[in-house]
């Protein structure tokens, strides 16, 4: 799957595609059913496929501070798309034109004009255009009139609800990480690079692997016996706090690892870290002393969990 960012950056072979628009949070089984839809309607046609989406997410632009925790980054959002085929993922840049454009300016200067597409599927709660005054209605439509076919995606169901992102990180804040997991096909990870910290767990025996978190807010939050993968065949389980580490004032969300009967060096590796089972909620420590004999106890959790 080709990395197209921005719509500047599109070429002649990436026109006259099969496409579909969303935010694709989490990339949970709707997201792939509707993958899975339009790969086989490219191949039926003998088209290109193309995934377009944005950065940063529609709501995250006009409420920043309000927006919900994101699931997924872009990273994140492009490896969990990759199995599915998908020849080209479009990554548009939102900001105050692509905003302000009206439903029927979205439609002719970046359907037609920039992307020429002959099939497009979208999800069956699609709006588009400024203030949302784009449908599905008003697509067909345009399909109509301009020559490309338009399709509207089914609601996929899991026990009978819809599966959404918005169902997703509601499992995950009410800690039902295997509910999670079975709308998404996945365990919930997040994936960063290891970055120096300030290497206070060392101090006390429990080394961690930092990764800090580019995001205002998290739909996991508190400690959790995790799995880690990542570059030279890393695979090792281990105990995680993801927060703000009050027991040393700290200001900014981050995620910190230690794995279990581990000693390699990983500073600067891309990793992905899958959340398996809620310990228990973070909280402030008086003391290191504290810390300490808590992490024990976390670990042995985690380590309990693993061993079942």
């Amino acid at each position: 799957m080709q990395l197209i960012r921005g719509l500047h950056n599109l070429q002649p072979q990436h026109q006259a595609c099969a496409l579909t628009i969303g935010n694709f949070d989490g990339v949970h089984l709707g997201h792939q059913q509707l993958l899975k839809t339009l790969k086989q309607a490219a191949d039926e046609r003998g088209l290109r496929s193309c995934i377009m989406s944005f950065e940063p997410l529609p709501h995250e632009y006009f409420h920043p501070e309000q927006a919900p925790a994101r699931l997924y980054r872009l990273r994140e959002k492009w490896c969990a798309m990759e199995s599915a085929q998908i020849d080209y993922f479009l990554c548009c840049k939102f900001n105050q034109a692509l905003a302000s454009l009206s439903a029927d300016a979205f439609i002719q200067q970046i359907l037609l004009d920039k992307l020429k597409i002959k099939y497009l599927l979208v999800g069956d709660d699609f709006r588009f255009g400024s203030k949302r005054c784009g449908d599905f209605a008003r697509l067909q439509q345009a399909g109509e009139k301009y020559g490309f076919e338009v399709y509207n995606s089914e609601s996929f169901c899991f026990e009978n609800q819809r599966v959404s992102s918005t169902r997703v990180r509601q499992a995950l804040l009410a800690d039902q990480l295997d509910l999670a997991a079975q709308l998404m096909n996945r365990p919930y990870q997040i994936c960063g690079r290891i970055a120096h910290g300030d290497k206070r767990g060392r101090t006390i025996g429990f080394p961690t692997a930092n990764i800090k978190l580019k995001r205002h807010a998290t739909a996991v939050h508190g400690v959790y016996a995790v799995h880690m993968n990542g570059e030279n065949n890393l695979s090792a389980n281990g105990v995680a706090n993801i927060g703000k580490r009050p027991t040393v004032d700290g200001e900014h969300l981050q995620l910190e690892v230690h794995l279990f009967d581990f000693s390699g060096e990983i500073y600067g590796q891309q990793v992905c870290v899958e959340f398996r089972k809620k310990i228990r909620e973070e909280k402030r420590f008086a003391s290191f002393e504290q810390l300490k004999d808590q992490i024990i106890q976390d670990s042995e959790q985690a380590k309990q969990f693993f061993a079942n």
